[in-house]
């Protein structure tokens, strides 16, 4: 029997949860400085890349540093992301690491609590 291909292309969303929406938002869109994601005329969250990330009440789960399943968030260069986030006062959780031998990854925490890993090629 053939195995049909699924045709995965991207993760398309990411829900986060949040204890406090405007921080949150703050966070996001300020903090971070992403764009709103706008779907039917309405924002749904902030876009990273075709992704978007969405926040999501209390009613959707307690904000961890240790989300299942880990999030991270690919960028150009790990060490000035990790500067970038040091200048805008964000906690930095996992300081900027190699692993593997190819990749810098490094983690920090969102307004909520959440980790959010990021890593570039070395």
């Amino acid at each position: 029997m053939a195995t049909r291909e699924l045709g995965f292309k991207i993760v398309r969303v990411v829900a986060l949860a949040a204890r406090d929406m405007a921080r949150a938002n703050h966070f996001y869109g300020t903090t971070l400085g992403l764009e709103p994601a706008i779907e039917g005329g309405e924002k749904v969250g902030y876009l990273i890349g075709d992704t978007v990330l969405m926040l999501k009440d209390d009613w959707y789960g307690t904000p961890t540093a240790e989300p299942n399943p880990r999030i991270t968030l690919k960028c150009a260069d790990a060490r000035a992301t990790e500067a970038a986030l040091r200048e805008r006062e964000v906690t930095i959780s996992d300081a900027v690491d190699r692993y593997d031998e190819n990749y810098l990854v490094g983690a920090f925490l969102d307004s909520e609590g959440n980790k959010l890993w990021f890593c570039s090629d070395d």
